[in-house]
């Protein structure tokens, strides 16, 4: 479980991470808060930041139900997966946000990863 234990806080890690960047070029811009808005390349920042939020509800109950009752190292690799899915997204939205694609594409197949392992597992106990 300790590999599960680490991949959770190198995700949490890399969400703090990345709401660090948006703080720092709010700052950079001069972007007061609670404006969210008035530049491009702080938009770009504060998108990923969202993004990440919005996938993790997902990925980490499912990482840990994965782990727990189907299996360990499935759950790490796609945990790993993911993780690398959200770097290559967002280098390549802060770029350039139309190429985010690739990225975006990797983290949403490990979480359709874990999830298919969950009701897999689930549906192996109920019947």
């Amino acid at each position: 479980m300790s590999s599960i234990i680490l991949i959770t806080m190198a995700l949490l890690g890399q969400y703090l991470f990345f709401s660090g960047s948006v703080g720092f070029m709010r700052g950079k811009k001069g972007i007061q808060a609670p404006a969210t808005g008035g530049n491009d390349e702080f938009e770009r920042y504060l998108r990923v930041q969202i993004n990440t939020l919005e996938q993790l509800i997902v990925t980490i109950p499912a990482l840990w139900i994965c782990a727990i009752y189907f299996r360990i190292d499935v759950a790490a690799v796609l945990g790993v997966i993911f993780l690398i899915g959200r770097f290559i997204y967002a280098a390549a939205y802060i770029k350039n946000p139309p190429s985010r694609s690739t990225g975006m594409v990797i983290g949403f197949l490990a979480n359709i990863g874990l999830i298919l392992c969950c009701i897999y597992e689930g549906l192996a106990r109920l019947f």
